[in-house]
Formats: C-alpha cells, structure tokens, sequence
C-alpha cells in the first residue's frame, strides 16, 4: 500500500489482502454485515471466475505452441529418425537418455547405465546424473513405464506433451503473479496475452523442446509467484507455511533441471539482499528465503553425487556470508565453471583473450548482447511502453521509499509505518520490481537469458496498468488524483490494450496455425541411417559437438566430445577433437583422436567453409588464434601469431594425398558429411 490511510481502511473493512488496494477508498460506515456478506460473495466469484480463466489460459497456450511445433515440422508424419534428428545440438542428447532408460531391460539396469556411462565420452566411465540435469528424463521414463500409455501415446509424444504441458503452468503462475500484485485477475489475462503475442522473444520452447531452460523456467514462475504471496503483509501462519513450502519446491525442482541455476538464484539473492539493506523487506522473511535457496541447492548437490560446481557455487558463498559470515568459495579449488568467468571477463572488456573455451561463447549470438530489434518487436504489442512507464513510476517510488528508511535509521519504525505524505512499496512489489531490473541487466548483457526477463515484463507491466499503487502514484504527481478516477483509470487501460492487443495479433495467430511446413534434412538422414547400418555398435565417433548429440541419439554409438560444455576436461578433449578443422598435420590430427578411442570421424563442410559467423569468430579462426596461427581470409591478426607450417586438415584430406590417406580411410560422403576411418596401426 501506498500510505497509511490505506492500509486503516483495508483493515477496516476486513477486505482481503489480493483486494486491499481496490477496497481501500471504502467508508467505514459502509461496515454492514449484508454489505460484508455481499463482498465476500463477490470475491469468491472473483476468485472462481479469475482461477478459471488462468487455468483456460495456461491450457490454451499449451495447445496453441504444441500446434505450431507439429505445423512447423510435420511431426507426425516424419520417420523417427527425422523426429530424432529435429532434436538439434543439446536437446538431441538430453533426449537420448529418455531412450536410454526406456530402452534398458528394467528401472535399475537404466540408472545404473547412467550412473556408469561409457559411451557419452570415449575411455572414460562417467556418472551422468551427476554431470548432467538429466532426473527429468529419468522421472518421465519410469512414468512411462508404469502408467498404462503405452499403446496408444508414443514416447517421443509423451515427452513432449509433457514440456508443452509445463508451459500451462508457466503461463498460469505468470497470470497469478501479476493477479497477486495488482489485486485483479484483469492484469493476469493481460499478462498472459502479452506473453503469447511477443512468443518470439518469450520462450523458444516450440523449436527447442528438450532444452534445459524450458524444463526449469516453469518452476521459476512459479516460485516467483510463490515468493511474491509470501511477502504480503500479515498472512495467516498457516498461508505463511504454505508459501515456503512452494517456495522451497518450485526452487528445488528449477535447481535440479537447469545446470545455470546457481547463476539466476543468485541473482535472486542479489534482490533480497538489497531490498534487505534498504529496509523494503522483512529482515525475518529475507532470511528464510535465503535459507530456502541454499536448502535448495543443498539437494540438488546431493542428488548429483555433490556436484563441486553447485557445492562451490557463489550463490551458497554469498548466502552463507549473509547469514553466518562464512565464505565456502574461498576453501574449493574448483575449474567446472572457469570458462564462464572467463567468458565474462572478456564479454566487459576487462581484457582481450585467446581462451577457446570462452571465444566460443563469446562468438556465440546466443550469448552476445541483446539486439535491439528485440524491443522493436516488444513495443510493437505495446509491452516496452507500457512496461518502460510502470518501471519509472514504480522505481521512483522505491528510490523515495529507500531514501526515507536511510535516512530515518536513527529512529527506526516498524515496516510499513511510514508517515502519512511518505512513499512506500509493498514488499512483493518492491521485490518484484529489483527482479526485473537484475534480469533485465543480464538480459540486455546475454541474449539467452533475456527467457527471464520478458516473461516476467509482461508480469510487470500488466501489474502496473492494474494496479492502484501506479496509477496513485501517477495521478497524485500530476495533481489529477481522486479514488473514482484511480479506479476508472485501472481498469479501462488494461481492458483497451487487450482489446488492442486482440485485433492487431488475432489474424497473425491464426495465420501462424494455419502455416504448414515439413522437417527436411535428407543429409542428416542418410549419415544416420548409413551409421546404423555399417559401423559395429561398439565404433567411436569424434565430430562437433553438436552433430555428436544426435548421433549419439540416433545410433546409439560412444562419442569422443558432446555439447555439455560445463566439464573442465571435457573441454580440453573437445579442444583437442576440433583440430581437425585447424592447420594441424595428418598423423598430429590422428594422434589426437586416437588417443580418445576414435574409429570414425565427422568432417563438416559448414564447418570447415563456414560462412555464418564473422571473420575471426568462425570456428577455424577460433583455432588458429589459440594454436598462435594467423587467421585466413580479410580479417586483422596480432603481430605475434605466425603462418601455420600445415594446410588446414579438413581441406587437405579431402584431397587424398598419401599423408592422409595412410591414415585416414573415407567411407561415406554426401554434399554436407565426409565420414572418414581412422587406421589402428599407425
């Protein structure tokens, strides 16, 4: 609430918490028991009405992505190998362990097979649930085993149903956010339509299904709602308990399903410890999220065989320094990690590398600065503006409701007991609003990333067009305010931006589903289909790590390298693997990939020629720059790196000169793959 007259009247009239700020210009000597009864039945219809609508919203979403995912690649129809296949780069691998588990002869034979992995990385036994965030694949495969489905929905469909499925409860927790801040579910239909109209910058989900970030985003929403409940004034014990639980849930389930977890929670602690600084939260409620996020981790940890990268995390240091003023990062010696801080060293400028590991981020437009096409394409649906003008008004009132609490530390009131002419913040509007801020910073830094912050700008700008706080705040700065126009104004905004919203985007959402295309990648095919039929099961493949995740997906064959990129000797190996597309001599090259087992290697030719990245971030110039060789083509290179003594091997082998071919036998080739085996005796 705004002031304390409010807060008196919302006490007076006994209205409900979600409801206060609409209720809160009613007289007291409106306190009749007909007039209360009245209320109560009119909030419950709201509810049953608003709960209605979230749940047709969410399923409706659902339906609406699982559509285009089948209009875009005409899932049902296509071989299996093709539906495999469509499952690009990471999300191929991830999906290759719900076949694994299916595949396998019982439950225990499956985890045992992932807890002793032999053939993710070539020589070497690795325990998968404790490398990779796999439980989900694991869960969904002993559902499908033990629920009777088995005969009339495939697995590939049970699967992705399921990640469609989550969106509903994505969109739901999203739509209830926004319902908790505002007081009216008006700001969660809002929500939820921005949400579907700016689809393209607010989930991929549709063309990347089994991607990490679909699984854990949900759970995020979800616990983003749960927290905003939990710092509401004056709830029951019995809600407070509850809100924890869901709290410590949802941040447990998104902990265990993406491996960037630590990263987003601890910018999440970032939120609480400085609204805890500046007195717009509760010290009490501040820790017990605090706890609940280490609690959380701590889980994961242990189910993933204590993991270091979580048990080293920074998110558990600075939550451990908050509360007990111990750091843990200072006592592990760790390098999972290392790539990233490395990566953000030379993304801020704090000096140039030639790390492999951390240019092929930096070159990588996933992890490069947001473009600015993005909030073209965000204000076209009218979301920027309207979540640009709620950021303003709201951060205003935090700036004021901040220098305030500074500056009254020599007589601290309680929270909440602010004077009367004072601007304050709720504590779930406060939090939400540095929620935004954090994440929009790291949207705006790293383009993968910016998944977290326009889903929850549709939350926040629909909360700000409904919501009594903005609009009282706005109205009283232009000496406009009286308690009809705030409540005429709250309600006709939103309602004229979604009947806005519905006429210019309507006719593109029934164009997007009724737009019919077919997967088609006939050379992928026929390496797949060639592998499966003249290599033994046993071969090792080395290759990028991005066709390796489907060969591993749908051939079953050991890999040398794979794109789970958060293993310090992973890297290494794939560093290694990948100078087959450096200036490295035959026998150089064969060393090498014999010493990781290889029988048959994958060249690339949009690889080798590669044309999409710029001159000096294409995957050969990444290699020359770290072996100390000059890069080819128009591009500036550092006076110390030198000509290579070796042509570049993916172009030279193909030329079959007796250097490589006493080496390098070729065995299939089509217009993309040149697949070649390597001789044992040399």
């Amino acid at each position: 609430m705004n002031t304390v007259r409010q807060r008196k009247e919302m006490r007076n009239t006994g209205a409900s918490e979600g409801h206060a700020a609409r209720e809160g210009n009613v007289e007291s000597g409106h306190k009749l028991p007909s007039g209360g009864t009245r209320r109560r039945l009119w909030e419950t219809l709201s509810f049953t009405l608003g709960g209605t609508v979230a749940l047709c919203v969410g399923v409706l979403t659902s339906v609406y992505l699982a559509t285009l995912h089948e209009n875009d690649l005409w899932f049902s129809n296509i071989k299996e190998v093709e539906r495999e296949i469509s499952f690009r780069t990471e999300c191929g691998l991830y999906y290759s362990y719900y076949k694994q588990m299916l595949q396998a002869p019982s439950l225990m034979q499956g985890l045992h097979g992932l807890m002793y992995d032999n053939k993710t990385e070539s020589m070497r036994t690795i325990n998968l649930l404790q490398r990779m965030n796999i439980y989900q694949e694991v869960l969904l495969s002993i559902l499908y085993r033990v629920l009777p489905i088995q005969t009339y929905l495939e697995p590939v469909y049970f699967y992705i149903y399921t990640l469609f499925g989550l969106q509903a409860i994505y969109v739901t927790a999203l739509y209830t956010t926004s319902w908790l801040l505002s007081g009216t579910w008006l700001s969660g239909l809002l929500a939820a339509f921005w949400y579907v109209t700016n689809r393209i910058d607010t989930t991929r989900v549709e063309f990347t299904v089994p991607l990490r970030e679909n699984w854990a985003l949900p759970f995020f929403a979800v616990q983003t709602a749960a927290v905003t409940y939990f710092l509401r004034p004056n709830l029951q014990p019995l809600s407070e308990r509850l809100a924890l639980l869901a709290i410590f849930v949802s941040t447990f389930l998104f902990s265990l399903m993406w491996q960037f977890n630590q990263f987003v929670v601890l910018l999440q602690a970032l939120v609480l410890f400085t609204l805890d600084s500046l007195d717009l939260l509760p010290a009490l409620k501040a820790s017990w999220l605090y706890g609940i996020q280490i609690a959380g981790l701590l889980l994961v940890c242990a189910l993933q065989f204590l993991n270091s990268m979580i048990l080293g995390s920074l998110l558990i240091s600075f939550n451990l320094s908050v509360l007990t003023a111990r750091r843990l990062q200072k006592t592990l010696n760790l390098k999972s990690d290392e790539h990233i801080f490395k990566f953000l060293k030379a993304k801020f400028g704090f000096g140039a590398t030639r790390d492999f590991d951390a240019n092929l981020y930096l070159c990588e437009e996933a992890f490069g600065l947001l473009p600015l096409n993005t909030f073209h394409r965000l204000s076209h649906t009218l979301l920027f503006s309207a979540y640009l003008s709620v950021l303003c008004v709201t951060g205003t009132a935090a700036l004021a409701g901040a220098l305030h609490n500074l500056s009254d530390s020599t007589r601290r009131q309680p929270m909440g007991s602010v004077g009367k002419d004072a601007v304050s913040l709720r504590p779930a509007t406060a939090y939400n609003f540095m929620h935004s801020v954090l994440f929009g910073l790291l949207a705006l830094s790293t383009m993968r990333m910016k998944y977290l912050w326009t889903s929850h700008m549709c939350v926040f700008a629909s909360f700000g067009l409904c919501s009594p706080e903005t609009w009282e705040l706005l109205l009283k700065a232009i000496r406009l305010y009286n308690p009809k126009r705030m409540c005429v104004m709250r309600y006709s905004v939103p309602i004229l931006t979604l009947l806005y919203v519905c006429y210019k985007f309507w006719p593109e959402v029934m164009a997007e589903l009724s737009e019919l295309r077919e997967f088609h990648d006939p050379d992928t095919v026929e390496l797949m289909n060639w592998i499966n039929s003249n290599t033994p099961r046993t071969a090792v493949f080395a290759g990028s790590m991005q066709l390796l995740a489907g060969v591993k997906l749908c051939t079953g064959r050991t890999l040398t390298n794979h794109p789970h990129f958060e293993d310090s000797s992973l890297r290494e190996r794939t560093k290694a693997v990948y100078q087959i597309y450096a200036k490295r001599p035959a026998e150089h090259v064969h060393g090498l990939l014999r010493s990781f087992g290889t029988d048959y290697v994958i060249l690339e030719d949009s690889i080798c020629y590669e044309r999409r990245h710029r001159p000096g971030c294409r995957l050969r110039d990444l290699l020359d720059l770290a072996n100390g060789h000059t890069m080819d083509g128009p591009v500036q290179n550092d006076p110390d790196l030198k000509p290579a003594d070796h042509p570049r091997f993916c172009e030279e082998i193909k030329r079959d000169l007796p250097p490589y071919t006493a080496f390098f036998t070729r065995v299939f080739q089509n217009k993309t793959f040149h697949v070649y085996k390597l001789s044992r005796n040399k």
